[in-house]
């Protein structure tokens, strides 16, 4: 990336006053991108609103950032966001759904009331935001908007969300939070498809940094208080070269992939295809019969139950 990399592009990245989110900003003003910081300064838990907080991280960013300190929890105000976006840019090139908070709880003592919350800012967020930016992304892919100069006309319009391992691996006490981030990676395949005879692309990351969320981890063994620490020393800034990568023009034909990134290790997730097969023939399984297909075709083959905190508890490549 240099600065020159995303000239002219306009960004909108959600909670991107702190943390991942102010590095995903910075790393796209710094490749030339103009950035509305989309952050209304809430605690972790989605708590005590701060409008400064997006307001200083902006004024620290220069004059090609911009804070808009709505909550987005509604249509309404996704759509005033990317509103002020167009006011005062122009145009729409790059969004970034990267807010989110946590209310953690073990599924038999979890309020429905914070399911809620945490369900509203993860994911019901990030589509009302998408709701409201992709028809601006697909004008701008009809009318060519990404030619400079003698360069071939570009079909910009780059979606990345942010995800996390615990969708997939899943964690103690983060159903609400896992399944919002889950949720938000069908969310990203299917914008995939939406979007592809446009040109407009749409991929999550995984990201492992230290962060508000790692802050609020509270070990409850030795192995985690070791993740912990692991995590509380890996810079939050290589996310935001991952993510200014894909939003550049050498990552047009990716699309529907699921990255992670942890310092300077960067890789591509599998994602859920089928592994095996039990087939009946001749007539349909029984219980009994169903059984003994699934010892012969699945033994070995299913998905060890361990956490991610776990399943990432090496160190990384700082």
């Amino acid at each position: 990336m240099t600065e020159t990399t995303l000239a002219g592009r306009v960004a909108i990245v959600t909670g991107g006053a702190r943390g991942i989110g102010a590095a995903i900003a910075r790393a796209l003003v710094d490749a030339g991108a103009s950035v509305v910081v989309a952050d209304n300064g809430t605690a972790i838990d989605g708590n005590a609103p701060d409008p400064v907080v997006a307001e200083n991280a902006a004024a620290q960013m220069g004059p090609r950032a911009a804070p808009f300190t709505t909550t987005l929890g509604s249509p309404e105000a996704a759509t005033a966001l990317v509103r002020a976006t167009l006011d005062r840019f122009g145009a729409l090139d790059i969004v970034v759904n990267n807010a989110a908070i946590i209310r953690d709880a073990f599924i038999f003592k979890a309020a429905p009331a914070d399911w809620d919350a945490v369900i509203r800012t993860n994911l019901s967020a990030a589509y009302y935001l998408l709701g409201a930016a992709t028809p601006v992304l697909r004008d701008h892919a009809k009318a060519g908007r990404g030619g400079i100069g003698d360069k071939p006309v570009y079909r910009w319009g780059r979606i990345v969300n942010i995800i996390s391992s615990a969708a997939f691996y899943g964690n103690y006490g983060q159903t609400a939070y896992g399944a919002s981030k889950g949720g938000l990676f069908g969310l990203t395949r299917n914008v995939a498809h939406d979007l592809a005879r446009a040109g407009i692309t749409c991929n999550a990351v995984a990201p492992f940094a230290h962060t508000r969320v790692t802050e609020s981890i509270v070990p409850a063994n030795d192995a985690q208080a070791a993740y912990k620490a692991r995590a509380l020393t890996v810079d939050p800034r290589h996310v935001g070269t991952l993510v200014a990568y894909l939003a550049s023009e050498a990552a047009q034909s990716i699309t529907g992939q699921l990255f992670g990134v942890r310092g300077r290790d960067v890789f591509l997730f599998s994602q859920p295809r089928p592994i095996a097969h039990a087939i009946s023939t001749g007539r349909d399984f029984d219980p009994a019969s169903l059984a003994r297909a699934v010892e012969a075709n699945f033994a070995g083959k299913f998905a060890e139950l361990v956490t991610d905190l776990e399943a990432f508890n090496t160190d990384p490549i700082v």
